[in-house]
Parts: structure tokens; C-alpha cells; sequence
């Protein structure tokens, strides 16, 4: 058994290595592209109405650069490094079944669409961060997940493992779509009321409550939970059948947290947004958190192993000590 998700315990096939060096390029491009478009987006957050107006207007001109450049840098993630999103949602809608790549798309082009037209007319709020850092972390947790399976997939072990997996992917795409959907009818709902009261504010509204229906923590759910899990089995391969019985109970578990952790956060915060509190900035630091909630609290599996051999050590010593 491997004891890295970086070794692979057979030789990998051509098409296997070209896939992943593809899946490198797209990931590599991703990180590159979100962290320089969060770098552009830096200036419209900062920006405020107080200063002299040559000041204000140079500003804005720069701003306007900088969403020009976003724009560049975002539409080859969402061609190039999105395309395995583009092509699960293809194959969803072939076999007419839902999977988290549907809502995910759905958010994609909610949140990138309105964010390039407002670019175009050079006015209104953009969201290519949001978008780019989605990807981004979405293409590394499935990136990881499939290293580990491939350093795992043999065997009884790797049998196990996808019985634990696909029941929960279920889930997990089940109550995605469910939110995507009810969060995408309910902006509608809330936009249509501006657009009743206070027409100004409504696109921007639509927006944000758009943006806020990314599903990018329930979309890591899973796969973050089972990365950890992968990642624990390659680090303590002399671990029991019974300490790998509680790693799968506690990686169910933990994959549950994630999932209904992150649907109630997206659920509280749609109040902030349906009532024009929730700026590009605050949406973006909002998603970043639920997602690194998500990483973190995932990543407490691959702890797990270390927690039972020491509590064994300690039964281990007492019974010694006793006898």
C-alpha cells in the first residue's frame, strides 16, 4: 500500500498521465488567474465617495482597467480550466440525472455573465474573484480526491472506498441542486420586489443573491472529506479493519458537517443579501470562509489515525502499568 496519495501503487496508463498533466495546466492556470483578478479587485473595494472628484474619477478609471483585466484573465478559466465542470454538466443532462457539476454550472455563469456585461457598460458590480476562486478550489479538492483514489483503487480497500464515496456524492448532489434551485427562485422573487420599490438597486440584488448561490462549500464537501480520508489510509497503512471501520464512520460524519454546515451558512447569510447588505467584497470573503471552514474541519480526518494509534499506546502503557 502506498503511504503518500503521491505514489500510485501500478504504473499508470498514457492516457492516465496525459490527463493528469491536464488536469495540472487547468489547476496551475486556475490558482494564477484567482490570485491575480483578487489582486485587480483590490481597488474597488477599497474605493469610497470621500476625496477630492479628480481623485475619485482616476480611480475609477482604474478600476475600470481592472475589471477589464479580470475579465481576461477569468474567461480562460472558465472555458479551459472549468471545462471537466462543462463536461459533467453535459453528461448530466444526456442521461437527464442531476450531479453537483449542474448547479455549479448554473452558478458559474450566474456569477460570470452579469460580471462581464457590467464590464462592458462600465458600470455596476463584477465578480470574476468569486468566480476564479471557485474554480480554483473546487478543481484542487477533486484534483486531490482523484490522486488519492488512483493511489488507492485496488483491492478490498479500494472497494470500501467506493462504497463510502458514492452515497455520499448522492447526497451531496441531491442537496445542492435543491438549494441552487430554491436560492435561484427566491432571488428572482427578491429582485422583482426591488425592481418594484427601488429599480436602481435591483440587477445588483439579483446579482449578489446569484453569487450567493454559488454552492462552492457544498460543492467541497464531499470531495475535501474524502481527500482527507484517502490521504489518512495512504499515510498509516497498518491501520486495523476496525480503526478503518471508525475512520469511514467518522469521514460519513464529517462529510455530513460539511454539507448541511455550509447549507446553513448560505442560509443565513441570504437575508444580508436579499436586503442589499451583501457587497462584492463581503460575498467573496463569505464564500472564502465557508469554504476554508470546510477544508479545515475535512482535513480533521487525517488526524484520526494519529488520535487512535496514541489512545492505543495510552491503553497500551495503563494495562502494562496494571499488570
Amino acid at each position: 500500500m502506498p503511504t503518500s496519495i503521491f505514489s500510485i501503487n501500478r504504473p499508470l496508463t498514457a492516457n492516465e498521465l496525459a490527463a493528469r498533466r491536464t488536469d495540472l495546466v487547468r489547476l496551475g492556470l486556475a490558482w494564477l488567474a484567482m490570485m491575480q483578478v483578487m489582486m485587480f479587485a483590490l481597488p474597488g473595494y477599497l474605493r469610497i465617495d470621500a476625496g477630492p472628484n479628480d481623485s475619485i474619477e482616476v480611480l475609477d478609471w482604474a478600476i475600470l482597467l481592472m475589471n477589464w483585466a479580470s475579465l481576461t484573465l477569468s474567461i480562460p478559466v472558465v472555458l479551459y480550466s472549468a471545462w471537466p465542470i462543462w463536461g459533467g454538466l453535459r453528461r448530466a443532462l444526456k442521461h437527464r440525472r442531476v450531479t453537483m457539476d449542474v448547479p455549479v454550472s448554473i452558478s458559474i455563469v450566474a456569477a460570470f455573465i452579469p460580471s462581464a456585461i457590467a464590464t462592458v457598460r462600465g458600470e455596476g458590480e463584477v465578480y470574476f474573484d468569486s468566480v476564479t476562486m471557485f474554480v480554483a478550489f473546487l478543481l484542487t479538492a477533486r484534483y486531490f480526491e482523484q490522486r488519492a483514489r488512483q493511489s488507492l483503487q485496488t483491492g478490498v480497500l479500494g472497494r470500501s472506498l467506493r462504497r463510502l464515496s458514492e452515497p455520499l456524492r448522492i447526497q451531496s448532489d441531491r442537496v445542492a441542486t435543491v438549494f441552487v434551485l430554491t436560492q435561484m427562485g427566491f432571488a428572482f422573487v427578491i429582485a422583482a420586489l426591488w425592481w418594484l420599490t427601488q429599480p436602481e438597486h435591483a440587477l445588483d440584488i439579483l446579482v449578489a443573491l446569484l453569487v450567493m448561490s454559488c454552492p462552492c462549500a457544498l460543492s467541497l464537501a464531499v470531495p475535501a472529506s474524502l481527500a482527507a480520508t484517502h490521504v489518512s489510509l495512504a499515510a498509516h497503512p497498518d491501520l486495523s479493519e476496525e480503526e478503518r471501520a471508525q475512520l469511514f464512520v467518522r469521514t460519513r460524519t464529517v462529510a455530513r458537517q460539511n454539507l448541511y454546515g455550509s447549507l446553513g451558512w448560505h442560509i443565513l447569510t441570504m437575508p444580508l443579501a436579499a436586503v442589499g447588505l451583501v457587497t462584492p467584497w463581503l460575498a467573496t470573503l463569505l464564500m472564502f470562509i465557508s469554504s476554508m471552514a470546510v477544508i479545515f474541519n475535512a482535513w480533521r480526518l487525517y488526524r484520526l489515525p494519529e488520535r487512535m494509534v496514541k489512545a492505543q499506546r495510552r491503553a497500551f502503557g495503563s494495562t502494562g502499568a496494571t499488570a
